[in-house]
């Protein structure tokens, strides 16, 4: 006979392994989904119905509804966006905003697409939310059905760990398959190399802009229970490919899977193959010898096995410059640029 203390520790037991059953069953092992971004034609899908967890692919849905209020004229790329106390704690990767100041609506989208910062993901969550984070993530999952992601559901704005916040590869190939359709007026900020805020580079995380040829959008993402997740566009000719790829166990196996099936999507479209604009190095390969040089090239990016961050914005900016809508004071620079290095990021 079981005693009450016992019953309560095994379900205290059970509990814990459902929190982290997805860890233990889903990280290392790969959905992916490729289609079509015109007609739809789904090319290839690996357990693409597979409920996992989005990590920073969440904040496509929250660009998307950025977007769409743009679209309606709710807002405007220089509106000014308040920072809470809530917005400013949020984990990283993050541009380091403090509460009381402001940013712009573009600067937050800026920030969303180049360093994934969740600060400025909970900051638009909550200005498009009326002041509330949670009725924005309503609002995502609403916005989501109405695309027809019908295994979708939103619990934030930027993606950082919860166990009700899951999403799966088809789910999201449609949902950047609508970013890209609907709003293709605001597509070019995912292809933007870097940006400065408050007098600081920040430069875009995605590898696949510096590796393979076509690319040009849209999203990475990284915590422990999802794994390392990214969503890449590319077109060649006049064929555009999206492709997503879950929980894969390093960077380097992310970037690799992903050129092998935007390749294979490519070669059944009938597009001829094109070389990569730099290789995929193994995980840990050149990182000593860039240590050494003091700064950090392409294929580092690439060859990392840890999630990559980029140097934080000042923790206190006294205030936000304007970045203009066609780049006027949007400084693009190139990725030869000394980039900070941290150890490691936690979600990125």
């Amino acid at each position: 006979m079981r005693f009450p203390f016992q019953k309560a520790f095994l379900l205290c037991a059970m509990t814990a392994m459902g929190l982290g059953s997805a860890k233990a069953q889903y990280a290392g092992h790969i959905s992916s989904y490729v289609m079509d971004a015109r007609t739809g034609a789904v090319l290839s899908a690996t357990d693409a119905e597979l409920q996992r967890y989005p990590a920073s692919l969440t904040k496509l849905m929250t660009l998307y509804l950025t977007f769409r209020a743009l679209e309606a004229h709710q807002i405007t790329l220089d509106e000014q966006v308040p920072v809470s106390i809530h917005a400013s704690v949020q984990a990283p990767s993050k541009l380091g905003l403090v509460p009381g100041t402001r940013l712009t609506v573009e600067q937050g989208i800026l920030g969303l697409v180049t360093k994934s910062a969740n600060d400025a993901a909970c900051a638009l969550g909550e200005f498009l939310g009326g002041g509330d984070e949670v009725r924005f993530a309503q609002l995502m999952t609403q916005q989501a059905r109405a695309l027809g992601m019908t295994n979708t559901t939103f619990r934030n704005a930027s993606g950082l760990p919860d166990p009700d916040q899951v999403t799966t590869a088809h789910d999201l190939a449609l949902l950047s398959q609508h970013l890209i359709s609907d709003f293709p007026q605001y597509y070019h900020y995912f292809n933007v190399p870097s940006f400065y805020f408050h007098r600081r580079m920040v430069p875009n995380h995605d590898p696949m802009l510096k590796i393979y040829a076509g690319a040009d959008g849209l999203k990475t993402g990284y915590t422990d229970l999802a794994g390392h997740n990214l969503i890449t566009s590319a077109q060649r000719g006049n064929v555009r490919l999206i492709g997503v790829v879950m929980g894969a166990p390093n960077n380097t196996r992310r970037s690799m899977e992903m050129v092998s099936l935007l390749d294979k999507g490519f070669a059944d479209e009938g597009v001829a193959p094109q070389p990569l604009l730099h290789p995929v190095a193994p995980s840990g390969v050149l990182m000593a010898s860039a240590r050494r040089r003091g700064h950090f090239r392409h294929s580092v990016l690439l060859a990392s096995s840890r999630p990559m961050e980029v140097a934080d914005a000042p923790t206190a900016p006294r205030r936000y410059g304007r970045i203009s809508h066609h780049g006027a004071a949007v400084r693009m620079v190139s990725a030869r640029h000394v980039v900070a290095h941290k150890k490691r990021s936690r979600h990125s």
